[in-house]
């Protein structure tokens, strides 16, 4: 029996360096057709990049997984249905697929990270706490004189989602708070194209970066918490 341990470890090691080549070859692909505007390279590189990251996730933890490593792991295969999705649609039906997708790991996430609240900035720094809340109400402006109807509720539900994961995700370890926040930059991009016209040079460099970064910090912070029980 002492001989298997070390063995699954090895298995376990490899099988992760395996998931952490293809998470950093999808995203240099996708980061590089971002650059020359190759859209369906771009589009067909992000179909790997969830998925590489939850097998990553994966072989980091050890079964039996704690109830935050299965969430995030279900917010990753979320999140990979708002990168997917959307090819299969065109217009306001391929944003509106995208929204859904990550609405959807947005609410997962907050749900994961919530029993982490009293660590987080919502509990022990009540001002900066308030930044996170004014960052979206500015977001939320900029954004709705764009829309009407559906969509402006659409805009005010996701930025409370996006923000309430953001702020919950500081509780579960330092990596999760920058990863919350990155994740939080990337969307504000991408709404901020969408109704404010804001597109900066390399717009969709960066959304794709921030977004891959944030990711892969959230699981590295989750990884590092190692699933251990939150403060009660």
């Amino acid at each position: 029996m002492t001989d298997v341990v070390p063995d699954q470890r090895s298995r376990l090691s490899r099988s992760a360096l395996v998931a952490l080549v293809v998470l950093g070859a999808a995203t240099a692909t996708n980061l590089a057709a971002q650059l020359l505007g190759a859209a369906t390279l771009a589009e067909t590189s992000q179909w790997f990049l969830m998925p590489a990251l939850a097998a990553v996730l994966w072989c980091t933890t050890a079964a039996p997984r704690s109830r935050l490593e299965r969430l995030v792991l279900l917010a990753l295969g979320f999140s990979w249905v708002g990168d997917v999705l959307p090819d299969f649609f065109t217009g306001d039906a391929a944003f509106l697929a995208m929204v859904g997708g990550f609405l959807c790991a947005q609410v997962v996430y907050a749900v994961a990270f919530r029993p982490f609240w009293r660590e987080s900035v919502l509990h022990l720094h009540p001002a900066a706490g308030a930044v996170y809340g004014f960052l979206a109400i500015t977001l939320v402006t900029l954004c709705l004189p764009g829309t009407s109807g559906l969509l402006s509720l659409a805009v005010v539900v996701y930025a409370a989602c996006l923000t309430a994961m953001a702020v919950l995700a500081t509780g579960v370890h330092r990596l999760t708070w920058v990863g919350g926040l990155l994740f939080l930059f990337s969307d504000a991009l991408i709404a901020l194209g969408a109704f404010a016209d804001f597109v900066p040079p390399a717009s969709g460099f960066w959304v794709m970066a921030t977004y891959v970064l944030g990711q892969a910090l959230i699981v590295a912070g989750v990884v590092s918490r190692g699933g251990g029980r939150a403060r009660r």
